[in-house]
């Protein structure tokens, strides 16, 4: 009866996994600023057989989700958690990310994923099994240069995700890294321009699960799209940049993963 734990869970990728991961004997720990989101997407599961537990509570709170995770494995024993909440960044002018911007993208998709995944590894540690997925992305390895702060952030949970790999992999916790290409969501949507090989949520969703079962150490696709990505960082500067220019990123009202849009009265969304 897994236990499975999934941050970012009331839209996208997030929902996605949830709907997949939803059965009977399954219970789902589900985490979003978006209540009533993460709600509907909690009935949805529950119709498939699945227990859910939701927790409205925003990742960049250490203190708070820190407590929230010591709870939940004291009660319940974490499997999986998945660390999938971000934001894009950017700026919708299409300037230069402003300091406000970066270093809340910086707050969220980094700082809080460590929120989660840290407690978690000590967590898992005691118990001497579980397993943790780091949703990055393909920018960790081919920077978008609109969206600085969003690649930078994805590339240091690539190299911090792979280093705790590597220390854990006797210690019986398994730690993988989840590099997406295009993948169309409400957060995605705020991307204008060239999307190759772009899926819909729920087959990126297939293709995590399936990752994360056999446990490989980096879940990147698809796949053609994922090799140049990874070659691109072996290029020269000249040529790399070359091969980036179709890559226009344009940062719209929505950028959350949660659906919450940035002039959200209610408070910002993860």
């Amino acid at each position: 009866m897994p236990v499975i734990l999934i941050t970012g869970a009331s839209s996208g990728i997030g929902a996605a996994l949830a709907a997949h991961y939803a059965a009977p004997g399954t219970t789902l720990v589900l985490n979003a600023r978006g209540l009533a989101r993460l709600e509907a997407v909690a009935e949805a599961c529950r119709a498939k057989g699945a227990t859910v537990l939701c927790q409205s509570l925003d990742v960049r709170d250490r203190a708070a989700v820190g407590a929230w995770l010591a709870r939940v494995d004291a009660a319940h024993g974490l499997d999986l958690v998945i660390v999938n909440a971000g934001i894009n960044g950017g700026n919708p002018s299409g300037g230069v990310e402003t300091e406000a911007a970066a270093f809340e993208t910086v707050d969220v998709n980094l700082n809080g994923a460590l929120n989660v995944a840290l407690p978690s590894v000590t967590l898992m540690l005691a118990r001497g099994r579980g397993q943790i997925a780091l949703i990055s992305s393909l920018a960790a390895f081919a920077p978008l240069p609109d969206a600085p702060a969003y690649s930078g952030t994805k590339a240091a949970l690539l190299a911090h995700g792979l280093a705790l790999r590597t220390k854990l992999k006797s210690r019986g916790v398994r730690v993988n890294v989840v590099t997406p290409g295009y993948v169309k969501t409400t957060m995605g949507r705020d991307y204008e321009g060239w999307r190759p090989q772009e899926m819909s949520a729920e087959e990126a969703a297939r293709r995590i699960a399936r990752g994360l079962e056999r446990n490989d150490e980096i879940v990147a696709f698809p796949q053609p799209l994922a090799a140049l990505a990874r070659g691109a960082a072996l290029l020269p500067e000249r040529l790399r940049r070359l091969g980036m220019r179709d890559f226009v990123f344009k940062v719209g009202k929505n950028t959350r993963d949660d659906g919450r849009t940035r002039d959200d009265k209610n408070g910002r969304g993860t």
